[in-house]
């Protein structure tokens, strides 16, 4: 675990908030405070700008994607990770288009969550598969011709790994994984890394 990632868990259940800040404390996660109400947390994340905002978006006030966006204007460099309630796919595309870096299932087992936060505050994206498979696409012509690389570098991406380790696996430069990125990105018609894993996932051009 990164060592310094501060994070804030906005939940209306109080015994989630025990429950996942216990875990995420004991695992090196810096938890400056919880909310269990939208306005609440808005306000606490503006005072403490935490690296990570753990939102669920069903919270009563200001919830859903109305939420993201407030977060991006109230502390732009506070990534948010969106804990849906179970597996439905309704909004994922909005979050996607509103900026979150993570979407991330209750109920997944506690160590999924961590590298979440771990992979969020490095600077990629964390996407779960249930929710992945729900996203829509865009009409093609046909499969997108991702190569053998960039399928293998989508693939490590939506199973969490940073850059760097994904540099690590390939022995390749952490720019030389970004470029595969942003290539994959470009021919899937994606807007953002997190969508192209996404559009792969549904696409079953990785596994």
């Amino acid at each position: 675990m990164k060592s310094g990632i501060t994070c804030l868990i906005a939940d209306d259940h109080p015994a989630v908030i025990d429950s996942v800040s216990r875990y995420l404390t004991a695992h090196g996660v810096t938890m400056v405070d919880d909310a269990t109400e939208s306005d609440d947390a808005f306000a606490k994340i503006a005072r403490l700008k935490p690296d990570i905002a753990l939102i669920e978006l069903k919270m009563p006030g200001v919830g859903g994607i109305e939420a993201i966006k407030r977060v991006r204007k109230t502390s732009p460099d506070t990534a948010t990770i969106d804990y849906y309630g179970h597996a439905a796919t309704a909004t994922v595309d909005e979050a996607l288009d509103a900026g979150t870096r993570g979407l991330v299932l209750k109920g997944v087992p506690l160590p999924d969550l961590v590298r979440a936060v771990e992979v969020v505050a490095d600077g990629s994206v964390y996407i779960a598969a249930l929710l992945g498979a729900g996203l829509s696409m865009r009409r093609s012509s046909g499969t997108p011709e991702l190569t053998a690389r960039e399928r293998e570098v989508l693939r490590l991406v939506s199973e969490g790994f940073t850059n760097q380790e994904i540099g690590n696996q390939l022995f390749v430069s952490s720019e030389t994984v970004r470029t595969h990125v942003r290539r994959a990105i470009a021919k899937l018609g994606a807007r953002s890394r997190t969508r192209a894993v996404a559009l792969a996932i549904r696409r079953e051009l990785i596994a």
